[in-house]
């Protein structure tokens, strides 16, 4: 079961259609195995059809959005039942199983793929990240905002455990060092608007060369 969600601001985004097709794919799976924020995704789909209709060309108060969370706030929506399944997208965009990748070793733990290719015209770069099970990445910061989505077992770090779909977004603010549990490898999916910063006495020497 998921624990870490989108915020309410980037569901409503999603909703609205106004993110990048790679912060898209991020919140796309994640709400494929969270009834939770498929249903309050739902509920921002049907507000909006409605504020459409009663209000054509008319311009969007800037409280707007506050209102809107309240509302949906007010009540807990009932779990929607699970779609059925369609394929997962991002398999279907890589067209191969995440472990059979042609993975390239980053760091002892961490080996990497670059799939921002995928996404032509996108400002963001867009990496797979495997961290092998039990091992640690190095300690690091970001430059931009990271956005990330736990596909394939799962890590901790000074935010607590982050288990398969589990969400999280982190920016200049966060310093951490990622480590994966046993028992299997953790891949995620990461979108990095600017490069992270290694902050380990020795790690931070490979600043320059991370692009």
């Amino acid at each position: 079961m998921t624990q870490h969600h989108p915020d309410s601001h980037s569901l409503m985004e999603f909703s609205a259609g106004n993110l990048s097709d790679p912060h898209a794919l991020c919140i796309r799976l994640h709400l494929d195995e969270c009834p939770h924020c498929r249903s309050r995704v739902d509920t921002l789909d049907s507000l909006g059809a409605v504020l459409m209709d009663e209000q054509p060309g008319a311009g969007v108060a800037d409280d707007a959005f506050d209102r809107l969370m309240s509302r949906i706030d007010a009540g807990t929506p009932e779990p929607q039942p699970k779609p059925a399944p369609r394929g997962n997208p991002l398999q279907r965009l890589l067209g191969e199983d995440l472990n059979h990748l042609p993975w390239k070793r980053q760091l002892a733990d961490v080996s990497v793929l670059d799939i921002s290719h995928l996404f032509p015209g996108q400002p963001e770069k867009v990496v797979l990240q495997k961290l092998a099970a039990g091992g640690k990445a190095p300690a690091h910061t970001h430059r931009g905002l990271e956005t990330t989505i736990v596909l394939q077992g799962a890590f901790t770090d000074h935010k607590g455990v982050f288990n398969q779909w589990d969400f999280v977004v982190l920016d200049e603010h966060d310093e951490h060092r990622p480590v994966a549990l046993e028992g299997d490898d953790c891949i995620t999916l990461s979108v990095l608007s600017a490069p992270l910063k290694l902050t380990g006495t020795f790690t931070r020497l490979l600043n320059p060369f991370i692009r």
